[in-house]
């Protein structure tokens, strides 16, 4: 059985959307729960939780730009190269990283209000923090070693190449055959 790398990515990203998906919907949670609140309640004012919303909508919306790309194949937009692909993951890498930081520094320790249901959220948003920032991290990972195996840097992020009709000894950088077809 061959290895079918855009395959494996179009998992990696959907993970990543999904965790995303969830973490954006503890996010809301999370901010209904603070509204209800008195005003000057010690649990209002979570800054990280507006960064979480955020970060997760930008995951959601990379994650599913990229799936799109590598299933359809894609090509020539400014970000359906590796290089593009590496920018955004590396940003939105910066914004997981940041806000699991803040999320575990805050709330890492919440055992003894784990009865409580705000509790509860906070300690699933940590989770689900980690989580997708394994996932950008995973897809850093397998790009960066794409990119270095096969000198892909400019390459469609779709990383499938055909190879020439006619065979040919001297192979370009769109004729080489990286992945099954």
């Amino acid at each position: 059985m061959a290895f079918d790398l855009p395959s494996l990515r179009i998992v990696s990203y959907a993970a990543l959307a999904v965790f995303s998906f969830i973490n954006w919907c503890l996010t809301i949670a999370r901010l209904s729960y603070t509204s209800n609140l008195p005003r000057g309640d010690t649990l209002n004012g979570d800054p990280d939780i507006v960064e979480l919303l955020i970060t997760c909508m930008m995951s959601i919306a990379w994650a599913l730009f990229l799936i799109r790309t590598i299933y359809q194949r894609v090509e020539g937009n400014l970000v359906s190269t590796f290089r593009g692909e590496l920018v955004g993951l590396f940003v939105i890498w910066m914004f997981w990283t940041v806000g699991g930081a803040i999320a575990s520094q805050s709330w890492g320790n919440l055992g003894w209000c784990a009865q409580f249901q705000a509790c509860q959220i906070l300690s699933a948003i940590v989770a689900f923090c980690w989580l997708s920032w394994l996932a950008v991290t995973f897809n850093l990972g397998v790009s960066l070693t794409f990119i270095v195996a096969n000198n892909a840097l400019l390459e469609p992020l779709h990383g499938q190449w055909v190879g020439p009709a006619v065979p040919n000894t001297s192979q370009t950088g769109n004729s080489r055959p990286v992945s099954a077809v």
